[in-house]
């Protein structure tokens, strides 16, 4: 591995306890927070200037952008005049978020009675759509507990149960509001009423905005074509701009060393069987660097290429740490070599015991499964550090469902795991010297290593010592997430696989999907790392077809 400039003193060699210790940020924000003051006294539902006004954000064009596509106009006017909004929400927002209630800062709520009427209809039943209404209906009947009937039209301080971030207030349907609609639009149905109590809302309220938030684009498309302002529910989104998601990886530019070399130490460390040489340096790009980030120098000047990753950060210092070359036969994992830089960049977190979690985004053909099931075989069979690989998927079809399959819960899931079973194919052939005899044997160990699981059952397991594979992962949502991120064990490793491109399941954007929201939350955590694949390596064709297709 070429290495960087001299240091301008030698360092011995540092123990872990050494190192310097990396400040602890502060933790989030919670979405919940109980309170022991009393709700504040009810206000007329009319327009509230904002008393209290944060300090504005750096907004950036790309922000201002975004915000336009996403709000409507009468939003954007609510925002500059500073005066709060009445939001109108449609059930489909209730039942894919129960917390959406909480998540409107100081502006009013309002649920039309038709909005109740379907709640109750979709609390019956254990699907995830289910749970939602009865969540919010358990929300609601707290809020509604205590209040004086007369109240009631007053609003409800949505601030009751402790969410000091829901400054608004919650308004029902008491009254048969009629508003005009065109004629011919039938009456009936629960979408046109909705949209006519918004248009009742306009009327009632003259000069303040009402804003109706829906996740079906049918029902905006509709309020939009007669003149009412409609909403999708964004606040679920991790990111406004997928292009704005953490990629694991920094192009340091050609004068780094000249700006962070002064006073530069380093020095040399065995780890897991292989000599990692290791720098500590103080610079103006340092702030900006987060843990486990891998960081590369490519001269244009045709001087070898710099490769590391992160592995401390104090203040505006950090250590950065050489990596292992797999792109070198003799380093190859299961056969396996990296193909191109990123490649590199995600062998060194598989098979890294230190990182517990690992995530990898790429197009189709970029590698992921292969080099996540090569790793997992080495780690399991080879250097056995966990006992058996274990692997998940969504099962969403592209095309039309086939029905009920059958056997066992593996049969079942056989399949889906068509992907797999191609890996573990091309991974057999590797050996060549065994023999066809070798390789049977061989591929009949490698069964008895690899479990198949549904996710339906993963609730309340815990996985020990299991190299954990979730593929798919863009249609997961971030509960769904949360579920299988938790059900880890001591000495387990999980590694999700998935294009956020290519999202199957309803009502999930590459914004909310699940794969997204654990990589935002994750970067930067000390057992951790994340790398998205850029190039595809799969065959010449299939890299043409991604592109003209």
């Amino acid at each position: 591995m070429p290495l960087p400039k001299l240091p301008t003193k030698p360092a011995t060699m540092l123990s872990t306890q050494d190192y310097p210790k990396v400040e602890k940020g502060k933790p989030a924000k919670p979405v919940m927070t109980l309170v022991e003051s009393a709700a504040p006294a009810a206000e007329a539902p009319q327009a509230r200037a904002k008393t209290e006004k944060a300090t504005p954000a750096k907004r950036t064009a790309k922000t201002k952008e975004v915000d336009s596509l996403i709000k409507s106009s009468a939003s954007r006017i609510g925002d500059k005049m500073g005066v709060t909004k009445m939001f109108v929400l449609d059930t489909n927002v209730l039942m894919h978020d129960p917390t959406s209630l909480f998540r409107f800062d100081e502006h009013d709520v309002y649920l039309p009675m038709m909005t109740l009427e379907e709640l109750d209809n979709h609390k019956k039943g254990m699907s995830e759509v289910a749970r939602n209404a009865r969540q919010v209906s358990r929300s609601l009947d707290a809020l509604v507990a205590g209040v004086e009937e007369h109240a009631i039209e007053e609003g409800i301080p949505l601030a009751k149960l402790g969410n000091k971030d829901a400054k608004g207030r919650l308004f029902f349907q008491t009254r048969l509001q009629i508003g005009e609609l065109p004629e011919g639009l039938p009456i009936g149905k629960a979408d046109n009423q909705i949209l006519g109590v918004v248009r009742a809302l306009e009327a009632q309220y003259p000069g303040r905005p009402i804003v109706l938030v829906s996740k079906d684009i049918n029902m905006r498309i509709k309020a939009r074509a007669l003149g009412l302002p409609a909403e999708e529910y964004f606040n679920d989104h991790v990111l406004e701009d997928t292009d704005l998601l953490y990629s694991g990886i920094l192009q340091l530019q050609d004068d780094f060393w000249n700006k962070h070399a002064k006073g530069m130490e380093s020095w040399q460390e065995n780890k897991h069987g292989t000599g990692y040489t290791f720098y500590r340096l103080t610079g103006p790009m340092v702030p900006g660097f987060l843990v486990n980030q891998f960081v590369f120098m490519e001269p244009s000047t045709g001087e070898a290429p710099f490769y590391g990753q992160v592995k401390e950060i104090n203040g505006k210092t950090a250590v950065i740490q050489t990596l292992r070359d797999y792109t070198h036969g003799k380093n190859s994992v299961w056969g396996i070599t990296a193909r191109n830089r990123e490649q590199n960049f995600a062998l060194n977190l598989l098979m890294n015991p230190e990182c517990d979690f690992v995530t990898l985004l790429g197009q189709a053909g970029t590698g992921k499964t292969l080099l996540a099931l090569a790793a997992g075989l080495a780690q399991v069979l080879e250097t056995k550090l966990y006992n058996e690989i274990i692997v998940t998927r969504v099962t969403v079809p592209v095309g039309e469902d086939i029905g009920f399959l059958p056997g066992t819960e593996e049969e079942k899931m056989s399949p889906w795991m068509g992907a797999f079973d191609d890996n573990l194919e091309v991974l057999n052939k590797s050996d060549n010297d065994a023999g066809e005899w070798g390789r049977a044997a061989t591929q009949d160990l490698i069964r008895s290593r690899i479990k198949i699981k549904s996710l339906n059952f993963m609730r309340g397991r815990t996985f020990v010592n299991k190299f954990l594979i979730i593929d798919e992962a863009q249609n997961l949502t971030p509960k769904q997430m949360k579920t299988l991120v938790t059900r880890a064990g001591p000495g387990t490793k999980i590694v999700c696989l998935g294009n956020i491109a290519q999202i199957d399941t309803p009502y999930l954007t590459e914004g909310s999907s699940g794969l997204t929201y654990v990589v935002d939350r994750f970067k930067g955590w000390n057992h951790s790392g994340h790398v998205t694949l850029a190039r595809g390596e799969r065959s010449r064709l299939a890299d043409h077809a991604s592109d003209v297709l």
